[in-house]
Formats: structure tokens, sequence, C-alpha cells
């Protein structure tokens, strides 16, 4: 099965948590942090967002925003506000192109 994500929509494959602490105490999947590193396995096309005047007012008008990350950038993402996808066994993550804090 392919997914293609819609719109500024972004699906990435979450890196694995660690296991152990640092100090080599194995960690139970339930204390285990979420992950906010992955690779980016696709990406939407974009979106429209209305535009704002210098006082940050809408202005009515909209403006197409590309997507700017492309398959296999390694990235940061928000740890919160994902949503986990499930596809044959495989997890992956599907965040908006905004909650993508920057490529590694």
């Amino acid at each position: 099965m392919k997914i293609r994500p819609l719109n500024d929509w972004v699906l990435i494959k979450p890196e694995p948590s660690e296991n152990r602490s640092s100090g080599g105490i194995l960690i139970p999947d339930s204390a285990k942090e979420k992950p906010t590193r992955g690779i980016v396995v696709a990406a939407g096309r974009g979106c429209y967002e209305e535009e704002r005047d210098k006082k940050g007012n809408l202005t009515g008008e909209k403006k197409f925003i590309k997507i700017e990350v492309k398959p296999d950038d390694k990235i940061l993402f928000r740890r919160f506000g994902v949503d986990e996808v499930k596809v044959k066994g495989e997890e992956f993550v599907m965040v908006r192109e905004r909650d993508i804090l920057g490529t590694l």
C-alpha cells in the first residue's frame, strides 16, 4: 500500500527510540519518549494560506505555499500533534509541514 499525503501533510518514518538509558538501564516502552527525528517518506504538494497585511489582519487573498521537504530528508519534528499510522506492521507518523522544525 502506498500513502500519498495531501496538501501540507508529510509522512515520516520515525527513528526508533533508545532501549537503554545512558547509564545502561532498560527503558520499558511505556516510559520511552516519543521520537522527534525521522526520515521523510512522502510529502504533499503544499496548501493555500490566507495572506496577512503588516498589522497581521487577513487580506482575503490566498497564496500557495509549496512544501520544502522531500523524500529521504532527515528531519526534526514536534513531539506532540502527530498522527500515528500503521501500514503493514510498520509505524509512521503524519505531521503538517509547519510542525517540522528543521532538516539534519
